[in-house]
């Protein structure tokens, strides 16, 4: 693996916003999986946690080499109150602790009438050569199809 030529650094911070429209509630998480077809149209805690990658993958850009890319490894977050469509989403992300290729985040998350999560997130520093040859690999080892 190529060597980083330095880490992020810690207290980076970077903020992303999204409107949260009808492909991005609860509802719409049953293409995927169908128990939710019923459920009430609030943006979804599967969107919210990929609108929180989304956001430390911005924080990284232009931290990382062409080579790398990272990769969600943990997720502990509350999401604590519901947003209809038509209300922005934003998404404060601080970089709080980097351990070799391990990377931490804090987050906050926010619509127009207050806090709606929190918590920690974490990614790993990859090669991203490196790492699909291994996805590839395990694939062909384990293909069920």
């Amino acid at each position: 693996m190529p060597e980083y030529s330095q880490s992020p650094p810690i207290g980076l911070r970077h903020s992303l916003s999204v409107l949260v429209d009808d492909r991005l509630t609860v509802p719409a998480v049953a293409a995927a999986f169908t128990g939710f077809a019923d459920m009430p149209p609030v943006f979804a805690t599967a969107f919210l946690v990929g609108f929180i990658e989304w956001a430390c993958i911005e924080a990284l850009r232009g931290h990382l080499t062409v080579d790398e890319q990272s990769v969600g490894t943990h997720v502990d977050i509350s999401h604590v109150a519901a947003t209809p469509a038509g209300m922005r989403v934003v998404a404060d992300v601080e970089l709080i602790a980097v351990e070799g290729r391990k990377l931490r985040f804090k987050v906050q998350c926010r619509d127009a009438a207050g806090p709606i999560g929190e918590g920690y997130h974490d990614r790993t520093i990859i090669e991203r050569n490196k790492f699909m040859s291994r996805v590839s690999a395990k694939a062909e080892k384990h293909r069920t199809v």
